[in-house]
């Protein structure tokens, strides 16, 4: 995401529903290897973000 973003008031929140596990994943919790709980949480923060939030092309 290196492109400018447009935010209105600069306080905008998103709203993002995660499981306990990826939650402690993103705090830096470690799961014996398995990356993809914290992988999936960024996924579905992108995601909020993105949908939330507009992009200048």
């Amino acid at each position: 995401m290196n492109s400018p973003t447009v935010f209105a008031d600069n306080k905008g929140s998103i709203d993002v529903q995660l499981t306990p596990d990826e939650a402690l994943a993103l705090t830096g919790v470690e799961f014996n290897g398995n990356h993809k709980i914290k992988t999936e949480a960024q996924r579905k923060i992108r995601s909020a973000f993105e949908k939330t939030f507009e992009f200048d092309k």
